[in-house]
């Protein structure tokens, strides 16, 4: 026998999955005292924080989580601005974080970052914008396995 709603050819509303993804609050973000901002923008759009720290990230462990870009122009750049200073390492778990959080971070160059976004509205550059947000599912568990170990998160 065919659901009622289904039959009215009325799709109900699926849940959307719960995931994982990291984001990174770069020294940029952390100097200018944007930390609670990001905070408060993610927990209000009902993401829940399952990991965080404060650190000074290590050369060794920045070049590991950007190894894809090893060999492309800016990484020396990109890698000595991560070691710079402070850094906020937040593991966010709710329904598709992941797309969730690259949306409200906004597009990699502030100036074509929407207003409203995180770097719409913070970031000053395209080499200091902010935060950082993975990009898909792999990225998502490759990273969270780089900046956290599995005792540093809530399950």
């Amino acid at each position: 026998m065919c659901n009622p709603i289904e039959a009215e050819g009325i799709i109900p509303h699926r849940m959307g999955e719960k995931e994982r993804t990291l984001v990174l609050i770069k020294p940029d973000g952390v100097r200018r005292k944007l930390v609670g901002e990001v905070i408060k923008r993610l927990e209000a759009r009902e993401l829940t924080i399952v990991g965080l720290k404060l650190l000074h990230p290590e050369r060794e462990l920045v070049e590991t989580h950007y190894a894809e870009h090893r060999e492309k122009p800016f990484f020396g750049h990109l890698v000595n601005y991560l070691t710079s200073g402070a850094v906020v390492a937040l593991a966010v778990e709710g329904e598709n974080a992941i797309q969730a959080v690259r949306i409200m971070i906004g597009a990699t160059n502030p100036a074509e970052a929407a207003a409203g976004t995180i770097r719409g509205d913070f970031a000053l550059t395209i080499e200091e914008n902010i935060v950082h947000g993975s990009a898909d599912r792999a990225s998502a568990e490759k990273e969270l396995a780089i900046w956290f170990s599995d005792e540093e998160l809530i399950y």
